[in-house]
């Protein structure tokens, strides 16, 4: 990686291919963004409550990736190259069926059915209409999961709405049908042929209908022993046709490699086409037999290719059942009901014709039997639970079906209304049910159909979330017992969970800040929504760091992620409390085991973020109760880092695990200050708590460091690391100009702590990122260093993570690390929102703005889902580092015990209007600057705020200020006092401002005294 600093101009002109369009519209208010056409294709908004599960809402208004049935999915890095395109486990849909001058046309709602289709996607709602100039209507949704922050309870139900609004753009009278459809695809993927019943029924609900989906088990007579037809124990395929060389010679003794996770065979061998390879191909032909018991049951892993990697049944040169794996090579029972091919000759092949990923098939101990193989009871499987489709208040008479005809939707949705209010289905064969309303319009007329997808599917297992085995559960079904229960508390306060979801959106997107912006900074809290974040049955919060990607709820990845705390703090404040300073906590030595309780040890880089956390949640707390219930852990947590500071002089040298996933060693800038940082933050709760020596201790400390800081890693023009000689095998960055390397002074200003690094060296070390990190094309730089993940391409911009403007980059990776030195290369989301928002803070707006700004672009909708920015795995957590690129343009600070709130608006300070949120309440905070007169207000839109004191900035120079301030028109006594450009008010006492109430300052200033 050495170049010299000329080089790197060359390949990064970052202050010379911008254009002055583009920049100008990194601060222009904008126009909502609206996609259509070819943009739809990749859009996958989540759509459910927070850590309930996870399905999107398509471009076109389908939902898609459905992922609520407690299955292990992984996912990596390939998805930013590759997005995935949508595809769903189950069917369901929406249809519309239009009468009209004696004509009749059925239209699915969706890119299929309808011509003309655009999507607003402004978390959490989603705005998709439908239009054609075949038929004289246009149809809008509505979509969105209640979300309402501080209100977590009725922001992580297991449902979505769906509004659908249908207007009469002809000139006569029409008749309108608009019916919703829904697989039973509960035990979707456990399902084993004759060991169960589906069950469809129709229930009443408040002010509409629910379909009810379930299953039952079915019982069996076992009146002969088992004939196990194949177990592979001979270790010769004796009985068996080999075609190709996917299987080998014989069966193979387990797993060939580590790579291949196997588990679930009996015996010592098996059949297995894994290879250590997916490429080779090939088959196994079994002997006939004649089909003489009800079933034939079996153990199966490997690859979903339908057709490509299975076992299937021949009778008569016809495959009369199938079977595939479920990308996963823990092997499960699997059952063919073939009573009806009972008598008949046979065979069985067993296949893999596929060469790319999963591209492999495991197959063991076929039986012959009586009854079904099962591993455990139905009601003890992950997907075992129910699920549902209502219908709620809306206009129009309904349409009901307990069971559609499996080939004829959307057609058969508008067949045999009311036919019936209960149907069944056995295990292998589909059963579907509707629900809708038909209405009347004449023209110009609109009429609202609502529905609602519920479910509760409660055996989320512990190995499912990468811990011990066990069931941990679902929280949100220790609230409901049946997704019938979760549709009648959604039909029973549908208006309010509407209007509250509304009120955040419309609080959120009436703002003066770009459109752009709102919705890259608040789009990752889609996160929450996703199978990333889980809550289980004992309330604890629990995250990986992307979609089944990296265990344990990491401290050095979730530390980035502010959203989480400013939106639900009780969520935060549960993960402190349950993990952190409990099962991840070492009360002797105070470390905090980085990956909770799966025994990973300390990341330092974590370790110092996770006290900064809990300053955090303190200040998002409204009394002192959560500090003072944590303080001797937060304090003995603090002490930890203390003692890896040998000398303490404020700077770490030994052993510092950190999220770039080694061990590095030496005196690290960004380790350091984050160290710093958390100094800061304990002597802050050190004095609230009353215990002076320990903040006495942690200051003398800090006084050093931030010196020290300077002196030994301060090159020049920006901070470096200084690798520990005694350690050549480590990774360093050693004199690279690295993204985190002021990160400490970042976080710092996200809790209001002050300075850390002075502003100096801050902004000089910013202003090198930008002229040696951002390129505005990746494509050149990665063209020469190759290597590294692709979160950024050829023509895309980017902030790099580390470049060796002054050499020694082809040393990075150490002598025993070099892979990991391909992370210097990328540019990863959370990362990169860190340092925009600290460019922010320290009023470099154009550059954090660009940065952010060029993520915003990677992820336009022409690209890939603009709701799922990627690290190691969809959904990454520290991409929820994008809120606080937010709390940096609004200048917010906030400390709810002691009733503090101040913001400094970055953007557009003469007219500047954002949203808040606080310990109890949230709104919107405004100023309007105009002649000497600057004009303050925080209007409360939900909740309350507690407040005795708010701070703000008027422009530097002023001398006398004359401050007024008003509660709802009412004059209420203050004193304030100017500091440089700050002005501090505090109120004579405590001022709870309530939902629909506005405070307002009015502050003049004069030059001279």
């Amino acid at each position: 990686m050495s170049n010299a600093a000329s080089e790197f101009e060359k390949l990064i002109p970052s202050d010379k291919v911008l254009s002055r369009e583009w920049i100008a519209s990194l601060t222009a208010r904008g126009e909502p963004e609206v996609y259509s056409g070819g943009d739809l294709q990749w859009i996958g908004m989540p759509i459910g409550g927070i850590c309930a599960g996870q399905f999107y809402l398509g471009g076109d208004g389908k939902l898609w990736n459905w992922d609520i049935f407690n299955q292990p999915i992984f996912t990596g890095g390939e998805h930013y190259a590759n997005p995935m395109r949508p595809s769903s486990p189950l069917d369901q849909g929406f249809a519309i069926r239009v009468t009209h001058n004696g004509e009749t046309t059925i239209r699915t709602l969706d890119r299929e059915g309808f011509a003309d289709i655009t999507f607003r996607g402004e978390y959490p709602i989603g705005y998709v209409t439908y239009k054609d100039a075949g038929i004289p209507v246009e149809v809008s949704l509505e979509a969105f999961s209640a979300f309402i922050p501080l209100n977590t309870e009725d922001s992580s139900l297991p449902a979505t709405i769906l509004r659908y609004t249908v207007k009469n753009t002809g000139g006569a009278r029409i008749d309108v049908e608009l019916v919703g459809w829904l697989q039973n695809g509960v035990c979707l993927y456990s399902a084993q042929c004759g060991a169960g019943l589906r069950r469809n029924k129709i229930h009443k609900l408040h002010g509409g209908s629910f379909l009810e989906c379930s299953v039952e088990p079915i019982t069996y007579k076992e009146e002969h022993l088992p004939v196990v037809f194949e177990d592979f124990e001979s270790g010769a395929y004796t009985n068996w046709k080999v075609e190709g060389d996917a299987f080998g010679a014989q069966p193979a003794a387990g797993a060939p490699d580590n790579v291949q996770q196997l588990s679930g065979h009996l015996g010592s061998r098996l059949a297995n086409s894994w290879t250590g390879s997916d490429a080779p191909q090939g088959k196994l032909i079994s002997r006939e037999f004649v089909v003489d018991r009800p079933f034939i049951s079996f153990l199966i892993g490997g690859g979903n290719h339908p057709g490509e990697t299975c076992i299937n049944l021949i009778v008569n040169d016809q495959i009369v059942r199938t079977s595939t794996g479920l990308n996963s090579d823990a092997m499960r029972w699997d059952n063919w009901n073939v009573t009806d091919l009972q008598g008949k000759d046979a065979r069985i092949e067993i296949v893999d014709h596929h060469s790319g990923g999963w591209g492999h098939i495991e197959i063991d101990q076929i039986e012959f039997r009586d009854t079904p193989r099962m591993a455990e009871p139905i009601e003890k499987a992950a997907d075992f639970g129910t699920m549902g489709i209502a219908l709620l208040h809306g206009d129009g008479k309904e349409i009901t079906q307990a069971s559609v005809t499996e080939d004829k939707r959307p057609d058969a949705v508008f067949a045999a209304n009311g036919a019936g209010s209960d149907a069944t289905a056995p295990f292998g064969h589909d059963l579907y049910g509707a629900l809708g309303r038909s209405i009347s319009l004449d023209p110009g007329r609109e009429a609202h159909v609502v529905f609602a997808i519920t479910w509760r599917f409660p055996n989320l297992a512990a190995a499912i979330v990468g811990l011990k085995s066990g069931v941990v559960g679902r929280y949100y079904a220790t609230r409901f017992d049946s997704a019938f229960a979760v549709a009648e508390h959604i039909a029973r306060h549908l208006d309010r969970l509407t209007d509250e979801t509304r009120r955040w959106h419309d609080t959120w997107y009436d703002s003066t800040l770009p459109h752009w912006f709102l919705n890259r900074t608040l789009t990752n809290a889609a996160i929450l929504a996703t199978s990333t974040c889980y809550r289980f049955a004992s309330g604890r919060f629990y995250g990986y760091e992307g979609v089944g990607c990296c265990l344990g709820t990491c401290t050095h990845v979730w530390h980035y992620a502010h959203a989480v705390a400013r939106l639900f703090p009780d969520l935060e404040r549960t993960a402190r409390e349950m993990v952190d300073f409990r099962i991840a906590f070492d009360a002797k030595t105070g470390m905090i085991d980085h990956r909770g309780e799966c025994g990973f040890g300390p990341a330092i880089d974590g370790q110092a973020g996770t006290i900064l956390r809990a300053y955090r949640e303190h200040l998002m707390s409204s009394d002192n109760a959560f500090l003072t219930r944590n303080w001797p852990a937060i304090k003995k947590g603090i002490e930890f880092l203390i003692a890896q500071d040998v000398d303490d002089d404020g700077i770490i040298q030994g052993a510092q695990h950190n999220t770039l996933d080694a061990a590095w060693y030496g005196p690290i800038s960004w380790i350091s200050s984050l160290y710093l940082a958390s100094l800061r933050a304990g002597e802050e709760m050190a004095k609230i708590v009353g215990d002076g020596m320990f903040a006495d201790r942690t200051h003398a400390i800090f006084e050093t460091g931030w010196r020290k800081i300077v002196e030994l890693l301060w090159n020049g023009e920006y901070f470096i690391q200084k690798p520990d000689p005694n350690h050549p095998e480590a990774v360093r960055s050693g004199d690279g100009c690295e993204i985190d390397q002021v990160f400490g002074q970042s976080w710092a200003f996200q809790v209001g702590l002050g300075r850390i690094i002075d502003e100096r060296h801050a902004r000089k070390a910013l202003q090198a990122l930008w002229r040696y990190n951002f390129a505005p094309d990746v494509g050149p730089y990665r063209a020469v260093y190759q290597s590294g993940r692709w979160f950024a391409m050829p023509g895309e911009a980017g902030l790099l993570m580390c470049t060796f403007p002054r050499g020694g980059g082809e040393s990075a990776g150490g002598t025993e690390n070099s892979g990991l030195a391909g992370y210097f290369n990328e540019c990863m989301t959370g990362f990169e929102y860190q340092a925009a928002g600290h460019m922010i803070w320290e009023g470099m707006v154009t550059e954090g703005l660009a940065v952010a700004r060029a993520i915003h672009d990677r992820y336009h909708a022409s690209k890939r889902n603009p709701w799922n920015e990627i690290e190691c795995g969809d959904h990454y957590a520290r991409s929820m580092a994008s809120y606080g690129v937010y709390i940096a343009a609004c200048g917010f600070e906030y400390d709810g015990p002691k009733g503090h709130l101040a913001f400094s608006p970055r953007i557009r300070p003469d007219d500047f209007r954002a949203a808040f949120t606080s310990a109890m309440g949230w709104g919107t905070i405004g100023q309007v600057r105009s002649d000497r007169v600057q004009t303050n207000t925080i209007d409360v839109r939900w909740g309350e705020l507690h407040l005795r004191r708010i701070a703000i900035d008027i422009p530097e120079g002023s001398q006398r200020i004359e401050v007024t301030a008003m509660l709802n028109d009412m004059p209420i006594e203050i004193s304030a006092l100017l500091e440089r450009s700050r002005v501090s008010i505090d109120l004579s006492d405590e001022r709870v401002i309530k939902s629909g109430r506005q405070l307002r300052v009015k502050t003049t200033w004069h030059e001279g005294a």
